[in-house]
Order: structure tokens, then C-alpha cells, then sequence
């Protein structure tokens, strides 16, 4: 019988043995999980950062004022032609052209936001488009490319929240948790 009371001794000394020991490897384990999470984290917060910059100066640079009042482009060249050599469609084309062009730069950028962001950003690119070809239809035949850019900051003006206004709302949002995380 003390042969049976030794086995199960050393049997509960083992067990508490490996117990102890699987208790500090898993703790290691996770110290070793944090640490790597928190340089993960030291290093793409910077880039993510730079990645919200980026996309709130996409949503900047396809607004119409922005778009018509930067000087040494082509839309303004177009928008601001009183030679008659351009017509409203180059304006329209151009500007479309523009978003077009500042949304594909910055494509890369969705990695390193939420999908709900992206998707804004993409609702906020389809709804400009859609934005200019309609005030586009609604001048007159004929109308030259600054009539067609004064209705285009008008209309979008008296237009309310606008689709770029919420995205880049939502985008700030998103880079606040950032910073406070």
C-alpha cells in the first residue's frame, strides 16, 4: 500500500511540476504575443496615420472649389477660358478625368482602413461623378465652361451634408480611435 501512496505522490508532484511550468510558458507566450502587438502597433500606426492624410486630401481634392480653383490645371485652364477654345463637355470630361485620377493614387490607401470607410470613399467618388454629369444635363445647350462651373459650386454648395462631407467625417472618426488606442 505505501508503494501505491509513493506513486501517487510523486504522480501529484509531477503533475504540479508540469502545471507550474505550463503556467510560466503561457505567460511567456503572452508577454511575447503583447510585445509583438505593441511594435506591430509603434510601426503601422504611423503609416495608417499617413494613410488617413491621404484620403482626406483625395476627399479635399475632388470637391468642385477644390477642383475648378486650382490654378495650373487643367480644369481651371478649362473652367476659366474665356477664348471660347474649350466647351463645357472638356470641363465635364476633365473634372470626371480629375476624381478619377485621385482616387486611383490613392487607391493603395484602403488597406489601411475599415471597409465602412472605404466604401464611403468609393460612394463619395460614384456620387461625384454622378454629381457632375447631372448639373451637366441640366445646362443649357450651348453653355460655356464657366457657366457650367458656376452652377456645378453652386448647386454643390446649396447641396447639404455631402457625400465627401460624411466620409471624411467617418475617416476622422476612425483615425481618433487610432490615436487613442
Amino acid at each position: 500500500m505505501s508503494l501505491i501512496y509513493i506513486i501517487l505522490i510523486v504522480a501529484v508532484i509531477i503533475f504540479g511540476f508540469w502545471l507550474i511550468q505550463y503556467s510560466q510558458f503561457r505567460n511567456e507566450e503572452k508577454k511575447r504575443q503583447w510585445e509583438l502587438k505593441r511594435i506591430t502597433k509603434k510601426e503601422i500606426s504611423p503609416i495608417r496615420l499617413r494613410a488617413y492624410e491621404r484620403l482626406s486630401l483625395l476627399l479635399q481634392r475632388t470637391e468642385p472649389e477644390a477642383m475648378l480653383m486650382n490654378e495650373g490645371t487643367p480644369v481651371y485652364e478649362i473652367s476659366h477660358d474665356i477664348s471660347g477654345k474649350y466647351t463645357m463637355l472638356d470641363l465635364q470630361r476633365e473634372l470626371l478625368r480629375t476624381v478619377r485620377l485621385e482616387f486611383d493614387h490613392n487607391m493603395s490607401q484602403q488597406i489601411y482602413v475599415s471597409d465602412e470607410v472605404w466604401d464611403r470613399i468609393i460612394l463619395a467618388r460614384d456620387e461625384m461623378g454622378g454629381f457632375i454629369n447631372t448639373i451637366a444635363i441640366q445646362m443649357k445647350p450651348g453653355s460655356t465652361p464657366m457657366e457650367y462651373a458656376k452652377a456645378l459650386l453652386t448647386a454643390y454648395v446649396s447641396n447639404g451634408e455631402t457625400p465627401h462631407q460624411k466620409a471624411l467625417y467617418e475617416l476622422k472618426e476612425e483615425a481618433r480611435r487610432l490615436i487613442e488606442n
